[in-house]
């Protein structure tokens, strides 16, 4: 079929070109469509990468089309063969891109024509592009996650080895980007080590809710056919096929799904990334990466700039604009399928290879980078961050109320600004001109190291939490991974 072109220019009186017939729409047809048309309704282009997927799911068909009798075991036979020898092809870069046949599967179809004839046209018995490319798309889905999920398991272990590394390394834990309370550097890995759990979490869950299968839903109305969808689920290793016809070829709640999941994933990747940034600065210096992780200027010659973490947290917006696209085109769309559907893959593919790529350079800054932990130490004693050291000990010691301890906590940090000293630098008279109960066990609790290995509640920032926490983590992991 050749589209026919359009042209700005007045039309030229004569013979017009004859109308034919349209190969994949068949009969209802007789001309082919406007150039503007097959531009604006091919989806090869992005749409290709479900080729693997797509011939899996067309190797199911055709084997429970001979299982029901629907086709013969010798078509069944040239059909498969003609599949893998086109999953082959395609393998090997040789896919003939054609947008008069508008996506893979219809590529597929012509080629598998091309290569076995007649019975080519059989493969397509009690089955639909919608419930098709539905299929094909949940399975690219599903392994997308799988993906994902090995990268975020890689990058916590990569947290983990620096947490154990650094279980003891007393930094400065921040509210408001404000010195608070000293805590660890394995403490604060072991934070993102919890957020990243959550996320495969969240991919395990979204996994679970879309491994239904679509196929043999047909166009939306399901088949007369006597077809077996049971069979055909589970040979693409689904949980079972779907109950709905109308929700089967319908439903994008997957790719919406796991859109959240993976932006969420990107605000926790873009954190990271964003503290990376603070912490390479010179103004930290809590951190360094190598030569591998950051780049020069034109024009500075000492810079070393974080463009590894900065690109991560820029990509981010991408994700997110990749749901909200996503969201968008759902919904104002009735039951069942609208071309506008087609819209769903470029974002979700996008939002996959941004997310794959922005963990990958998560783990490899995290396995990159050093601690400065002599400047995490100083910094962590700035700020009077043991202060709420003090006012615990007056609870512990002086069963005084805690809002009464926090106002002499307040006054004696106000009185070791005036002397621009450290809280533990101050007398034990000077402490007792605030509060005359105060013992000299009060230095017991004061300093950045004796405060952290005080911290020892559940989740508290103690090295032998932060160690019993590395323990765990990684006994769960590997449990996951059986």
């Amino acid at each position: 079929m050749s589209a026919r072109k359009t042209s700005h220019k007045p039309a030229r009186r004569g013979k017009q070109p004859a109308k034919s017939a349209n190969t994949m729409w068949g009969g209802r047809f007789a001309a082919g469509p406007a150039a503007i048309m097959t531009e604006i309704n091919a989806s090869i282009r992005f749409d290709k990468r479900l080729f693997r997927q797509d011939i899996a799911g067309s190797l199911a068909h055709c084997r429970m089309l001979v299982q029901q009798g629907l086709i013969s075991a010798a078509d069944g036979k040239a059909i498969a063969g003609g599949l893998q020898t086109i999953l082959r092809e395609i393998e090997a870069g040789k896919l003939k891109e054609n947008p008069a046949l508008e996506d893979i599967h219809m590529h597929v179809e012509a080629r598998l024509k091309e290569l076995i004839g007649e019975p080519a046209g059989r493969l397509h018995t009690a089955r639909s592009r919608n419930d098709q490319v539905a299929t094909d798309f949940r399975l690219w889905v599903r392994d997308a996650i799988d993906r994902i999920d090995a990268g975020l398991k890689e990058l916590q272990d990569k947290l983990l080895t620096r947490a154990e590394e650094y279980a003891a390394t007393v930094m400065p834990g921040f509210t408001h980007l404000q010195a608070a309370q000293p805590v660890t550097f394995g403490h604060h890995l072991l934070a993102y080590v919890e957020m990243f759990g959550r996320d495969r979490s969240r991919l395990k869950d979204c996994r679970a809710r879309m491994n239904e299968s679509p196929l043999g839903a047909a166009a939306l109305a399901g088949t007369s056919l006597p077809i077996d969808r049971a069979v055909t689920a589970k040979a693409l290793g689904f949980a079972a096929p779907m109950a709905n016809s109308l929700d089967a070829v319908s439903d994008r709640d997957y790719a919406l799904e796991f859109l959240s999941a993976a932006a969420i994933c990107a605000v926790h990747l873009s954190r990271l990334a964003e503290e990376i940034v603070i912490w390479t600065s010179a103004q930290f210096r809590f951190v360094s990466l190598s030569d591998a992780f950051t780049t020069g200027s034109s024009i500075m010659p000492q810079k070393r700039n974080p463009d590894a973490a900065e690109l991560v947290r820029g990509k981010v917006g991408r994700i997110i604009g990749d749901l909200n696209a996503l969201l968008i085109t759902m919904k104002g769309l009735p039951m069942t399928y609208g071309k506008d559907m087609q819209e769903d893959k470029e974002p979700t593919f996008d939002a996959v290879d941004s997310l794959e790529l922005c963990i990958a350079a998560m783990a490899g800054m995290i396995a990159d980078l050093k601690a400065n932990a002599e400047r995490m130490h100083e910094a962590a004693g700035e700020g009077y961050t043991t202060a709420t050291d003090l006012a615990d000990w007056c609870v512990r010691k002086l069963n005084m109320p805690f809002r009464n301890a926090h106002h002499v906590a307040g006054r004696i940090v106000r009185l070791a600004e005036q002397q621009n000293k450290p809280l533990e630098a101050l007398s034990l008279a000077e402490m007792r001109s605030v509060e005359p109960r105060i013992s000299r066990d009060i230095f017991a609790v004061l300093g950045v190291d004796n405060s952290v290995k005080s911290r020892v509640s559940y989740g508290g920032t103690a090295p032998a939490n932060v160690r019993k926490q590395i323990a765990r983590w990684r006994k769960r992991i590997a449990r996951e991974a059986r």
